[in-house]
């Protein structure tokens, strides 16, 4: 179509202008898995991922999800969601309209699916159970649980109501991991090791807050399989060691700050080694979040999942015994 421009004020033709330039740009063609609308709501909002989230959302309408309540949940004895609850529920219902409930039961008929944002893991397990029991797709933020029985129980409960569930880190949609699963560079790989700030939180094993991280970009290259973790705590340096039951070597070194000279991942083989270095922010995890919403297929297995929580809580039990070789299958 020609446009017939009228110079009266050179103002009004530039907006006339951009006017149909904005009505005339294609909007995005929605993926072949967003096949209807859908409602999301949100469980906790006292971490910065509730307002990332919901703006990366807002930002793809070809994905049919609109993140439309929220109950904001909190932990008045954990500073960590104490003090930023109230923040960043502001934000949401304020910039992106998103409607603040008083509980959960009040959340569930307004929603369709349901991301569990609580910062503090110990009320993951009784958040989630009437999410699961109302049949309600979920993604739990990391960490899973603050405890192995949570995880375990929570796992279960999935089974039990049919319903998926998926839990990760953003660390492991990082852009190159699928290029460290397959180097063919390096050859029969032997070793790799996950470089990341450990950051503790009360009322948590070590590695469940920020440790996390870097376990999951780990399994995320070496998938299932750890036997036997012994774990050495020293200045500067925190370092869980995992035997795979193929010979490989799982590696997590936890540093107390980040270092952006520092690869995130480094994968040693016979043949050479090869790294990348960043988090890979979370437009790619948000991204599976929503395919996940739609199709009830998860990313990733809640097995590796419930590994990942053994893997921490292994490490957890080997400072604790000095350094002490810990069975993974022989955790309670």
């Amino acid at each position: 179509m020609r446009l017939r421009l009228i110079p009266i004020l050179a103002g009004c033709c530039v907006l006339a202008v951009q006017w149909r330039t904005a009505a005339q740009s294609p909007s995005p063609t929605s993926p072949s898995w967003a096949t209807k609308e859908l409602r999301a709501g949100i469980i906790g909002t006292d971490t910065s991922h509730v307002p990332q989230f919901t703006k990366i959302f807002n930002s793809h309408p070809e994905w049919k999800i609109k993140v439309v309540a929220a109950f904001k949940g909190g932990s008045p004895d954990l500073p960590t969601s104490a003090n930023r609850v109230e923040g960043f529920a502001r934000t949401i219902h304020d910039d992106h309209g998103v409607e603040l409930v008083d509980t959960i039961e009040a959340l569930l008929p307004k929603v369709d699916v349901i991301l569990l944002e609580s910062v503090d893991g110990r009320p993951h397990l009784a958040q989630v159970t009437p999410v699961l029991k109302a049949k309600k797709r979920v993604f739990i933020d990391k960490p899973l649980a603050a405890s192995l029985a949570d995880a375990r129980r929570i796992v279960e409960l999935s089974k039990q109501t049919g319903t998926p569930f998926f839990s990760s880190s953003s660390s492991r949609f990082h852009p190159d991991l699928a290029r460290m699963r397959n180097n063919p560079g390096v050859g029969k790989v032997t070793k790799v090791q996950a470089t990341y700030v450990l950051n503790p939180i009360q009322f948590h094993p070590d590695l469940f807050y920020y440790g996390i991280h870097g376990v999951e970009a780990l399994y995320a290259v070496m998938g299932t399989g750890c036997v036997s973790l012994t774990r050495t705590v020293a200045a500067g340096a925190d370092v869980s060691t995992c035997k795979w039951k193929d010979g490989r070597t799982g590696v997590y070194y936890g540093i107390p700050k980040a270092d952006p000279k520092l690869p995130m991942i480094t994968v040693t083989g016979e043949s050479g080694t090869a790294e990348t270095t960043g988090s890979g922010g979370y437009d790619g995890l948000v991204l599976a979040i929503a395919e996940f919403f739609h199709t009830g297929r998860a990313p990733v297995d809640p097995r590796e999942t419930l590994e990942i929580v053994e893997f921490m809580t292994a490490a957890q039990v080997s400072k604790e015994r000095n350094g002490a070789a810990v069975s993974l299958a022989g955790l309670k």
